[in-house]
């Protein structure tokens, strides 16, 4: 069960996951309307107008997800899709694009995009569109990720020890998540600061450091959090 933390309103409760997001779009409107979507449902979310600023922010942070629309002015983005391509840069693309033929939607997928939305489209599906990129990225094809006794539902944000509901507030889920995702391989310190954070967001490094003690106190026998020095952080299934 997740908890709110200190600055949240009662209401309709945001879940952040360990998900950053780029939205490029030069429509002011849409682009805000999708970075609020995107945020409500709890990515870290940067919203920047032209190719030129995507690629700008992409070369200075790390991103799970870009959310590109076709028509940006100066390049559009197809042109930038290719060239991250080119420079040997995998993360998922989802385009978005006001034209509806067919030879648009294959051009974007041959030139490298994962995926692709026609507008106007419904909110519902463009964030199972985005979630489900961001699954396959990480080499998971279920919303579900057990590692011993720890079981994560990525729907629904919520863990559980052997059954019992664990008790985490927003950050501690989304470091959780984060390293879930990444079970069995070092996740750097920077790197979870970045994955739960934007860039209007204020994080420290030893914040981070906070979060994985309080984590690991709330895991318990469930999984363990190791510290690899100089590296970062490391989620195991605890052995025998």
């Amino acid at each position: 069960m997740l908890t709110r933390e200190q600055g949240h309103t009662r209401g309709a409760v945001v879940y952040p996951p360990c998900m950053r997001v780029l939205v490029v779009e030069d429509d002011r409107v849409v682009g805000d309307a999708v970075q609020r979507a995107l945020s409500l449902e709890g990515f870290a979310v940067d919203h920047v107008e032209s190719a030129e600023r995507a690629k700008a922010a992409l070369h200075a942070e790390s991103f799970d997800l870009a959310v590109v629309d076709i028509g940006l002015p100066h390049e559009d983005g197809l042109q930038l899709v290719r060239d991250l391509r080119r420079r040997g840069r995998t993360l998922p693309v989802l385009m978005l694009t006001a034209r509806d033929g067919l030879s648009d939607r294959v051009t974007a997928l041959d030139l490298g995009a994962d995926d692709y939305l026609t507008k106007p489209f419904q909110v519902a599906e463009l964030l199972a569109r985005c979630r489900a990129l961001v699954r396959r990225a990480h080499g998971v094809a279920s919303t579900e990720i057990s590692l011993g006794a720890l079981r994560l539902d990525l729907v629904h944000k919520s863990a559980s020890s052997d059954g019992a509901p664990l008790d985490l507030t927003h950050r501690e889920w989304s470091i959780l998540e984060c390293l879930a995702l990444n079970a069995g391989r070092i996740v750097s310190k920077e790197r979870l600061m970045s994955a739960v954070t934007s860039w209007s967001d204020d994080i420290t490094p030893n914040a981070v450091e906070v979060y994985v003690s309080r984590l690991r106190g709330k895991l318990g026998d469930a999984a363990v959090i190791r510290v690899i020095r100089g590296l970062g952080y490391r989620l195991d299934e605890r052995g025998p």
